[in-house]
């Protein structure tokens, strides 16, 4: 779906959630294969009941990706990725783990580039139990309805 939301339709604090997705084993092995990270935390099993966590985790960046790709149900065509800021891996995600994003509207603010703004999505990433799992700071970049405004 397509719509247009300006930047004046950005309401501080305002907030939404995501459906879920549950992390699976093939997740893992792709995620090493398409990034080249094969490190025992996220492939040996065995190496791994040695360690803290006691069973193989999905790569952070894995998890990342998810957790943004879950908060693009719409397309907004007067707004861009503008960038992330403060990703912070909270706790490990198990496979078969369920993640779901929580979408906070954190901060508005006047680009340089006169009729955009700067809006900053808080993203928190939960798994199946509530916890948080990891967040950061989405940035978009969008238009202003009235750029003179």
């Amino acid at each position: 779906m397509s719509v247009k939301i300006y930047y004046e339709d950005f309401a501080l604090n305002d907030s939404r959630k995501t459906t879920g997705r549950t992390i699976t084993d093939a997740d893992i092995v792709l995620h090493a294969g398409q990034s080249g990270d094969f490190y025992p935390h996220h492939m040996d099993e065995e190496w791994c009941k040695t360690q803290p966590f006691k069973h193989r985790i999905a790569h952070g960046t894995l998890i990342f990706t998810v957790g943004v790709g879950l908060t693009a149900g719409v397309i907004n065509e007067v707004a861009m990725t503008y960038g992330y800021e403060r990703l912070r891996f909270i706790r490990p995600v198990y496979i078969n783990d369920t993640i779901s994003t929580t979408i906070i509207i954190k901060d508005k603010k006047d680009h340089k580039k006169p009729g955009y703004g700067i809006v900053t999505e808080l993203l928190e990433v939960h798994n199946q139990h509530k916890e948080l799992v990891m967040v950061c700071e989405h940035l978009l970049l969008v238009e202003k309805r009235n750029p003179d405004a």
